[in-house]
């Protein structure tokens, strides 16, 4: 009777090392992809923010210094309606001819000719001219003119519409302002109900608006909610039918996305020399 021989069969142990090479790499770059998601969410969510606000609060402290120092040599004075003269010019940027920016509604040639004879010229571009205030939200933001992403809404600025009225003049003060990321200065304007204050301070006057309206959605096409009379193209029957000094705050919604555009209208009530 012959005695078997037992066989034992071993099994490739290189190819399990390459398989588990393989896996041992694909989890790191899953681990890596992963780092970077969050670093870049960080930056966005966080670091963007911080920047900006830092940058936003610098330009008030800088405004409010520069019209001091204005107010104790005497350059002030006058009527405080014809500081800023009309709506600006338009110009070979996209974001200056009042086109949509991912902040605000596209805009048309609403309140042409606000400036009136004899008023000193708009600020130029992307220089910040104004400081808005609105205490229910602690809000203290710079306005500048033009609503560019790089040269505004990008620095914690709220932009001003080109060819939109000037504060506390006839026709529509019409803002744009980032809801997320950028310093986000509109992330809570759904929050204001009507009666809240808002306050526009320039370097010869305080202009008080007060809330009035909402409209909660509408398209970023809707250029008939800054027009100088404000009423949205979308929904007719959301606006206004009479001429008067309004000011308009837009910015994107829902939030973290730029699809539709977030209106609050404002009258004006008071004026203050300072």
């Amino acid at each position: 009777m012959r005695e078997r021989i037992p066989v034992v069969v071993q099994r490739n142990s290189r190819g399990r090392r390459v398989v588990a090479r393989g896996l041992w790499t694909a989890a790191e770059l899953v681990v890596t992809l992963g780092v970077v998601l969050l670093l870049l969410v960080v930056h966005q969510l966080w670091w963007t923010n911080r920047q900006a606000r830092a940058g936003a609060e610098h330009q008030v402290r800088a405004l409010e210094r520069e019209w001091g120092e204005g107010a104790g040599s005497g350059t002030g004075g006058g009527d405080p309606r014809d500081e800023a003269g009309g709506g600006g010019e338009g110009g070979g940027d996209s974001d200056k001819t009042g086109k949509s920016s991912d902040s605000g509604a596209s805009g048309g040639r609403s309140g042409e000719g606000e400036g009136g004879a004899g008023a000193r010229s708009a600020p130029r571009w992307d220089q910040a001219y104004a400081v808005i205030r609105i205490p229910r939200l602690g809000l203290v933001a710079p306005v500048a003119q033009g609503i560019s992403k790089s040269g505004v809404l990008d620095k914690g600025y709220v932009g001003h519409y080109p060819r939109t009225a000037q504060p506390g003049r006839p026709g529509n003060f019409a803002l744009a302002g980032h809801r997320n990321t950028h310093g986000e200065p509109f992330r809570y304007i759904n929050r204001l109900r009507r009666g809240d204050r808002i306050d526009v301070e320039t370097r010869n006057a305080v202009y008080t608006y007060t809330v009035d309206r909402t409209l909660a959605r509408t398209s970023p096409r809707d250029g008939g909610v800054i027009a100088a009379v404000p009423r949205s193209n979308v929904k007719p029957y959301t606006g206004y039918t009479e001429a008067g000094s309004y000011v308009t705050l837009t910015t994107c919604t829902p939030e973290f996305t730029s699809r539709y555009r977030l209106v609050v209208w404002g009258k004006l009530m008071d004026v203050r020399s300072r």
